[in-house]
C-alpha cells in the first residue's frame, strides 16, 4: 500500500464488504444491509450468483444485476411523490396493480424499502379514516 508523502495516509481506503451470509446481525440480512447495494425498493429483487460459462466450458463466478431505474413514483392517497430505484419488472408491476397506492397495499413488509413502508402505513391509515 503505497502512502502520501505529506500526511503518512494510505492513498486510497479499502472497502470491505459485508458477509452476505451473516450480516451485521449475524443471521438473517436486513434491508437497511443491502441498502446501497443493487436492490430494488419495491420488490426487494437483487443481484444473483452464477457462472459465465466460456466456450471451452470453463466457468467463472459472475453476478446477474437486476435492470434498476430511479424513478419518481405518486401517490395519489397521500398526493405525495417519492424517488425510489425499482427495477423495470417492478414498474410494469405497478402498472398492473392499479398505481402504487394499490402496490403498497399489497406487498409484504420485508421486501419494501424503510421510507417505502413508512408510506404503506400512512396510506392504509388514511384510507382507514376516509
Amino acid at each position: 500500500m503505497r502512502l502520501d508523502a505529506a500526511t503518512d495516509l494510505p492513498l486510497y481506503v479499502p472497502v470491505f464488504r459485508i458477509n452476505r451470509k451473516l450480516g451485521r446481525t449475524g443471521g438473517a440480512l436486513n434491508f437497511e444491509d443491502l441498502a446501497m447495494s443493487f436492490r430494488c425498493d419495491l420488490t426487494g429483487k437483487k443481484a444473483q450468483v452464477g457462472h459465465k460459462v466460456s466456450h471451452s466450458n470453463i466457468k467463472t463466478k459472475r453476478r446477474f444485476f437486476p435492470n434498476l431505474r430511479s424513478v419518481t413514483l405518486t401517490s395519489d392517497t397521500l398526493s405525495r411523490s417519492v424517488r425510489v430505484r425499482v427495477s423495470a419488472n417492478a414498474l410494469r408491476t405497478v402498472d398492473h396493480r392499479g398505481g402504487l397506492d394499490a402496490f403498497l397495499l399489497k406487498a409484504k413488509d420485508e421486501e419494501l424499502a424503510p421510507k417505502l413502508l413508512e408510506m404503506k402505513r400512512a396510506i392504509a391509515k388514511k384510507q382507514k379514516s376516509a
